[in-house]
C-alpha cells in the first residue's frame, strides 16, 4: 500500500515538471522573437515623368439620316395608287402616291369655264365703252354714262384676274394629287393602302423618306467631359476646334467598328438643365447605305494629351469618391496624396491635379498600407511611359 501511494505521487509530479519546463521554453522563445522590430515591407516604387497619351471615350448615340422627311398629301381624297414599295430607293421628283384627282379636275374645268365667262364680260364692257365714247364726244349723251361704262369695264377685268387665280389654284390642287418625292432617299413604312381616305390633317404621314448618304450621330456629354473635350484642340473658336479634332469612330450596336470615320460638326448652344449634359452631332459618310435612321451605337472620341503625368491604375485607391496614391516621402515614409483624374489610357490614369514630375509613388501592395509606414523601395526608376505611348 505504501509503494502504491509513492508511485501515484511521482507520475503527476513528473508531468507537471515537464509542462512547466515547456512553458518556460515557449515564453522565452516568444519573448526573444517579440523583441525584434516588425519587418519593413519592400514595395515597388516608380518616379513620375511627363509623357504623351492618347485617350478615348465612348458615348451612346442615336443615328438619323441626313434628311428625314414626312411625306404628306396636300389635298384630301381617296388613295388611288401606290407607285413604290417600303424600303425602296427613290430619286427626287419620282411619283410616290396618286390621290383620286377627279373632284379637283372637275373644279379646274369649272374655274376655266368661269374664266371664259369673265373674259366675255370684259369684251361686252369694252363694246359698251366704245359705243358711248363718240356719243359723249358729240355731246349726245352725258359723260356720266361713259364713266359708268368704264367702271363696268374695270370690274369685268378684275373678275377675269380673279377667275385666272382660281384656275391656277385648281391646277395646283390637281398637281398635288400626284405625290412626288421631295428628296432622294429610302422609303419608310407605308401605313396607308389603296382605297384609304387621306388628307392634310392626318396625324400619320403617308411615309417617311430618309436621305442616308450621310448619317448624323447625336450623343450627349457631361459638363466635366465637355470641359476636358474643349481643351483637346487649340482653335480660337469652337468651330475651329471641331475642325482640328481627330476624326471620331462609330461602334455599332453589335460591337463592330464602322469602317468610315466621322467628324463632330455641331455642339448645342446650351446644357440641358435637367441632365446637366450637352448634345453634340457627329457626321459619318454612309456608302452602301449600311446605316439607317433609328440605328444606335457609340461615338468613340480620341484625344491626344501632351506633357501629362500618368500613374498605373494599380497604384490608386478609391475611397468616398476620392482617388489617392501613396507617395514616397522623406526617410521612405509613405503618405496619402489625393489626385484628380482627367481620363484613362489603357491601364494608366491621366492625372489632372495632385502629382508632379519627379514624385515617387508606390505601385503595388497598397491595399494594406497605412499612412506614415516606412517602406523599402523595390526599385525606384522613372515610370515606363513608352508602353503608354504605344497604346
Amino acid at each position: 500500500m505504501k509503494s502504491k501511494t509513492t508511485r501515484s505521487n511521482i507520475i503527476p509530479g513528473f508531468l507537471i515538471t515537464g509542462l512547466f519546463s515547456a512553458a518556460l521554453y515557449g515564453c522565452g522563445a516568444s519573448a526573444g522573437h517579440g523583441t525584434g522590430a516588425p519587418a519593413t515591407p519592400e514595395l515597388p516604387v516608380v518616379q513620375l515623368d511627363t509623357s504623351s497619351a492618347m485617350t478615348s471615350s465612348e458615348y451612346s448615340a442615336v443615328l438619323e439620316g441626313k434628311v428625314n422627311v414626312d411625306v404628306r398629301p396636300q389635298v384630301d381624297g381617296y388613295l388611288d395608287k401606290i407607285f413604290v414599295d417600303e424600303g425602296s430607293f427613290v430619286k427626287a421628283g419620282q411619283p410616290l402616291f396618286q390621290v383620286n384627282d377627279r373632284p379637283y379636275r372637275e373644279q379646274l374645268n369649272k374655274d376655266i369655264a368661269n374664266l371664259h365667262a369673265m373674259e366675255s364680260s370684259v369684251n361686252t364692257a369694252q363694246l359698251e365703252v366704245d359705243k358711248i365714247k363718240p356719243l359723249v364726244d358729240n355731246k349726245v349723251v352725258a359723260d356720266m354714262q361713259l364713266k359708268t361704262a368704264m367702271a363696268s369695264l374695270q370690274t369685268a377685268k378684275a373678275n377675269v384676274e380673279q377667275a385666272r387665280a382660281a384656275v391656277a389654284a385648281s391646277q395646283i390642287n390637281v398637281g398635288f394629287t400626284l405625290v412626288k418625292a421631295p428628296v432622294s432617299g429610302y422609303i419608310g413604312r407605308i401605313p396607308k393602302r389603296v382605297g384609304n381616305l387621306v388628307g392634310k390633317t392626318d396625324a400619320t404621314p403617308l411615309t417617311t423618306l430618309s436621305d442616308i448618304s450621310e448619317v448624323y450621330a447625336y450623343f450627349s456629354m457631361s459638363e466635366n467631359d465637355f470641359m476636358n473635350f474643349s481643351k483637346g484642340a487649340s482653335g480660337n473658336t469652337l468651330q475651329e476646334q471641331l475642325r482640328l479634332l481627330r476624326p471620331v469612330s462609330l461602334i455599332l450596336s453589335n460591337g463592330d467598328l464602322f469602317r468610315q470615320k466621322g467628324r463632330i460638326e455641331m455642339v448645342d448652344g446650351q446644357f440641358n438643365k435637367t441632365t446637366a449634359a450637352i448634345s453634340l452631332r457627329a457626321t459619318f459618310p454612309n456608302p452602301g447605305s449600311i446605316l439607317r435612321s433609328g440605328n444606335t451605337g457609340k461615338v468613340k472620341i480620341e484625344q491626344l494629351f501632351s506633357g501629362i503625368i500618368q500613374v498605373p491604375q494599380s497604384a490608386t485607391l478609391e475611397m468616398q469618391d476620392k482617388v489617392f496614391v501613396y507617395e514616397l516621402g522623406d526617410s521612405n515614409i509613405v503618405k496619402r496624396r489625393i489626385i484628380q483624374l482627367a481620363g484613362a489610357n489603357g491601364d494608366q490614369f491621366i492625372v489632372k491635379e495632385g502629382l508632379k514630375r519627379g514624385d515617387k509613388i508606390v505601385t503595388a501592395g497598397i491595399e494594406t498600407l497605412m499612412e506614415g509606414t516606412p517602406v523599402i523601395p523595390a526599385g525606384t526608376h522613372p515610370a515606363d511611359t513608352a508602353s503608354a505611348k504605344r497604346k
